[in-house]
């Protein structure tokens, strides 16, 4: 399933050289997250952008977020 990167602004931040209006695969979404950690702003996430990353990690990840 694809994701619109503009949904999520932690997401768009990282995928900085992606256009808004583009759609990234889920577990390319994981994977995103997963190397850019360090550069995910936590006190700005949304409650949706929480959920989608804890969907993801439970789905594609085994339950381990590898930051």
């Amino acid at each position: 399933m694809q994701l619109p990167i503009a949904d999520y602004p932690q997401l768009r931040l990282i995928a900085w050289n992606r256009k808004d209006d583009d759609f990234i695969e889920e577990d390319e979404a994981l994977a995103l997250y997963e190397r850019n950690w360090r550069y995910v702003d936590h006190a700005h996430m949304t409650e949706k952008e929480q959920e989608l990353i804890d969907r993801l990690v439970a789905q594609y990840g085994n339950g381990v977020l590898h930051v």
